[in-house]
């Protein structure tokens, strides 16, 4: 279903999400019979996750054909003539881990970005037949309600969601001392498997903030526009917002913000180096 009052490009993704999850929805009912392989260790790939990103793609060409794409088991296509400025970040089904097991976390995520900034932004969570929207400019909603971003003023009061390394190659000893920096001064740390839903939970409210590594853009592109359209902030863990591809990324209410910084900053991995003292 489609609103007349949403952006036309926006109502064209929520089309593609919704097909997206309806295929994961028909899956989900009998997981034992879904073909899984992995791209590498712990790092899966289902036949749900293909057939899903191709129903998106297919609903997204069929409106703009000369579109570009940059999906998660697709690869990157470049768009074509006047249209070459406009691509769809797709991650047709962000949380395999958990889909794959039975765990109910996990969504579909679209974001379009026209000349390098993030427009457009659908996270469909079908578990709960949740819908996270945004357009720049335009706000932020779940189900057609506004959100924002929660307004607590204190680390100590928050509640953090987070991602651990799962991959080869990342550094597990890295984020455990950084776990540890950030634990003993919040509330609670969640790890959910979505940072996808994790950045739209941060948007609605239901979390205070979100830092992860090891990400890719489609893990939080759409995310991403959630949050800064519900009144977040969105960086590296240097409070850059250079983060997309830099595969580290920290989101909050900018005053929770401010204070994850200050704590993670000496943890990211693309920091300026600190300037050399003067000489004497």
């Amino acid at each position: 279903m489609t609103s007349p009052h949403l952006h036309p490009m926006l109502n064209v993704a929520i089309k593609a999400a919704r097909a997206a999850g309806n295929l994961i929805n028909r899956a989900a009912l009998d997981i034992e019979a879904v073909r899984v392989s992995a791209k590498q260790t712990n790092d899966y790939v289902t036949e749900v996750d293909q057939a899903a990103e191709q129903a998106i793609i297919a609903t997204l060409h069929e409106a703009y054909p000369d579109h570009g794409l940059w999906a998660e088991e697709s690869g990157r296509r470049e768009g074509k003539g006047r249209d070459r400025a406009f691509v769809w970040i797709i991650d047709p089904l962000d949380g395999t881990t958990n889909f794959i097991h039975g765990f109910p976390v996990y969504c579909v995520s679209i974001a379009l970005q026209v000349h390098g900034k993030l427009e457009q932004a659908v996270i469909y969570d079908p578990t709960r037949n949740d819908l996270f929207t945004a357009t720049r400019g335009r706000g932020a909603y779940l189900n057609e309600r506004r959100i924002r971003v929660a307004k607590r003023t204190q680390l100590s009061d928050c509640l953090v969601s987070t991602g651990f390394p799962f991959r080869p190659g990342d550094s597990l000893p890295h984020f455990m001392q950084m776990l540890g920096e950030v634990m003993p001064k919040v509330r609670g740390v969640r790890r959910p498997g979505s940072a996808a839903l994790d950045l739209a939970y941060v948007a609605a409210g239901f979390a205070d903030g979100f830092f992860e590594t090891g990400l890719s853009p489609w893990d939080v592109a759409a995310g991403a526009l959630l949050v800064t359209e519900a009144g977040g902030l969105v960086g590296n863990f240097s409070g850059e917002s250079d983060f997309l591809e830099q595969g580290e990324c920290l989101a909050a209410n900018p005053r929770i913000y401010g204070q994850m910084v200050s704590l993670l900053h000496g943890y990211s991995r693309i920091a300026p180096p600190a300037p050399k003292p003067s000489p004497a």
